[in-house]
């Protein structure tokens, strides 16, 4: 029984090489809708349950319909206007269901990354070789919609299992070389992009993606008020701006076009919008800009700086 995941090695914040994003930016902030298909009837897991009413579960299952039907007409109206192109995690059946979508989002030069098939599907009891299909079907349809290789993941409804890491990279490898399947938001240890051990030794980051930030988490877990969100948004901020004035930092406001983007809740969100891009040594990215700058910028730094301070890799500890 190993004491932690493996995928990543203690490598304290304080101590690493300086990071530079471009033009000298503290923050690269980036905003990551997730615009997902919940099934009414979804076929039933044994480790989890996609409703918490017996089926069919018209309420759970309306709302989010209602986000895809008004909330994300919203946010993507919210989202031009301060200039930021989201990095969609997507949900892949939503190209077959809602391609108007897809083609919106596709003009506006949106990045897309997978976040499985259906957002009621869960990784959890499925097999290494069910979970590597999955992840298949995910980036192929991906390709296939929007003509981007998918350089992303986030685990459907966050349910990750031991082999998703390396399934993805190699997966992506497989079918687009190293163009795809480099970086995760399914880990939530850091606030700069770290490497990730795998068993390919393929190079792969982790960057930032906040649960903390994230509006589903802020509503209907922690049951934070509109208000007291859009200020949480600017607070997080302001830390990750002043820390960056001595190492580039990273920003993610994880959103769901059936949370942030109801009508009592969109203003907060504007406004921390618009106070985040009024600073203008904030770069306004996508997910794989940040992990592409990385990788071809820091990753072999933060190697070297792992080695010579005696962090070793330890593959071999996450994939006994």
């Amino acid at each position: 029984m190993r004491s932690d995941p493996g995928f990543y090695d203690y490598w304290p914040y304080h101590q690493r090489p300086q990071l530079k994003w471009p033009n000298g930016a503290r923050v690269a902030f980036w905003v990551a809708p997730n615009i997902e298909f919940y099934e009414l009837n979804p076929p039933s897991n044994p480790h989890r349950k996609a409703w918490p009413q017996p089926s069919p579960a018209v309420p759970g299952y309306s709302i989010r319909d209602y986000g895809n039907r008004v909330g994300h007409m919203r946010q993507m109206k919210l989202l031009d206007k301060y200039g930021i192109r989201g990095s969609i995690s997507l949900s892949t059946a939503l190209c077959d269901h809602h391609p108007e979508i897809i083609d919106l989002c596709r003009e506006r030069n949106w990045e897309f990354f997978s976040h499985g098939i259906y957002n009621t599907r869960y990784t959890y009891g499925m097999s290494a070789e069910q979970e590597r299909s999955m992840i298949r079907d995910s980036i192929e349809t991906i390709y296939r919609h929007t003509g981007q290789k998918c350089a992303g993941y986030l685990a459907p409804a966050l349910s990750h299992s031991e082999d998703t890491l390396d399934l993805f990279a190699e997966v992506g490898t497989e079918l687009f070389g190293d163009e795809a399947g480099f970086y995760t938001c399914d880990l939530f240890h850091d606030d700069q992009p770290t490497p990730i051990n795998l068993r390919s030794g393929k190079r792969f980051v982790s960057i930032p993606y906040s649960l903390e930030m994230n509006d589903t988490i802020a509503y209907v877990v922690n049951k934070v008020e509109p208000r007291r969100y859009g200020q949480m948004l600017k607070e997080n901020f302001d830390r990750l701006y002043a820390e960056g004035a001595e190492s580039g930092t990273v920003m993610c406001i994880p959103t769901h076009n059936y949370q942030v983007t109801c009508p009592h809740r969109l203003r907060a969100f504007e406004e921390a919008l618009e106070y985040i891009t009024g600073h203008s040594d904030v770069w306004v990215t996508t997910g794989r800009e940040i992990a592409q700058y990385y990788l071809d910028h820091f990753y072999d730094t933060a190697r070297e700086d792992m080695a010579s301070k005696g962090i070793v890799q330890r593959a071999e500890v996450a994939n006994p």
